[in-house]
């Protein structure tokens, strides 16, 4: 399994960073980097780099990045830093109510009123935008399940068993080639884009690392487990509709069958996967810790939260004529074709904007 390259720094904190593991050197101290200067983190572009980059030395690491980094005190001792960052923004955008008394997804997600994605692809988008949004979702989709998973040795009884449920089916039930994650690189394929994990993460903006780095700071957290249940369960309560969109927008951009049967899959497992998460994952989960609701509700809310800035941040950019994408490199690795027309761009967002 070949390892993704370093990617290029975006500021003085992800170049502090890349410079250490490169160098394989120990990373400068917090103190000395300007971690309190950025002033939107949910989406700066260098602290969710550099953020997202420690975080992945738990996953797949990098090429020639020395595997015992993972735990080098230097590299945790920023990641601690950038994660107070992000979760003091967090809570700035979703105060955590400590008065709730049962976690009421199904209302939260009654309630939500966001911009949907997956309703302007299925029938304005253009064939451009849709790859786009594959680049977009491959920060997390080529390792679907994993950020999750960190909570199944930290669960019990039912809603352990539930977990392990959902879980299973997210891997393809231990089937070579049927792991969501496997699946989702065929559409990539499908669509002519490159599945090779880590491929485009020049092109990510700062707004789509941080949906990634969310689950990973959950997972990664034991304190932050009732959150992560909260984010799951709302990830499948929330899918099937919008996955069968976007298996529609898979086939009317010529993706055929196996480009859209990624979607056709969730569309399926998530039906299941809605139920087991709110009644048995959840239910059973707050049932025996009560005084978990607050977080359980923070985490969903936090989960839709960020996702509706993700949203905002491409239909923005679609409406006015650009990328959603950074720009690409000058290492000739662009992932969409060099004859792009923006101006071309349909104008159909305000079907998405609810």
């Amino acid at each position: 399994m070949s390892l993704p390259r370093l990617p290029r720094p975006r500021g003085p904190l992800s170049a502090a960073l890349v410079d250490a593991l490169a160098r394989d050197t120990p990373v400068p101290h917090p103190d000395e980097l300007p971690i309190q200067a950025v002033t939107d983190v949910v989406a700066d572009d260098d602290l969710q780099l550099a953020l997202y980059l420690c975080y992945e030395l738990h996953y797949r690491g990098f090429a020639g990045v020395a595997a015992d980094r993972e735990w080098d005190l230097s590299v945790l001792a920023l990641r601690a830093a950038l994660e107070a960052r992000f979760v003091d923004a967090l809570e700035d955008l979703v105060p955590l109510d400590t008065n709730a008394d049962v976690p009421d997804l199904v209302g939260m997600i009654e309630a939500f009123d966001g911009p949907s994605l997956s309703t302007y692809l299925a029938g304005h988008g253009s064939r451009d935008e849709f790859a786009e949004f594959l680049v977009h979702r491959s920060a997390y989709q080529l390792k679907e399940a994993d950020p999750h998973t960190w909570g199944i040795p930290r669960l019990a009884g039912r809603s352990k068993s539930a977990m392990v449920e959902i879980q299973a089916d997210e891997y393809g039930d231990g089937v070579p080639g049927e792991s969501h994650a496997e699946l989702f690189a065929d559409t990539l394929e499908a669509a002519g884009l490159d599945a090779t994990y880590g491929r485009y993460l020049d092109r990510l903006p700062g707004i789509t690392l941080a949906t990634t780095n969310l689950i990973s700071l959950f997972g990664l957290h034991r304190r932050f487990l009732p959150a992560l249940l909260g984010h799951l369960a709302v990830f499948e309560m929330t899918s099937v509709t919008p996955m069968g969109r976007y298996a529609r927008a898979a086939r009317r951009f010529g993706l055929g069958d196996a480009g859209a049967r990624f979607y056709d899959v969730h569309v399926e497992a998530d039906a299941v996967h809605e139920v087991v998460a709110e009644h048995h994952l959840v239910g059973a989960y707050v049932a025996e810790h009560p005084d978990a609701v607050a977080l359980v509700r923070w985490g969903a809310a936090v989960l839709m939260a960020v996702e509706d800035r993700f949203a905002r941040h491409m239909l923005d950019a679609w409406e006015a004529g650009r990328s959603s994408l950074r720009p690409p490199t000058d290492d000739g690795l662009d992932p969409t074709s060099s004859d792009r027309t923006w101006s071309d761009r349909p104008r159909a967002l305000a079907h998405a904007r609810g």
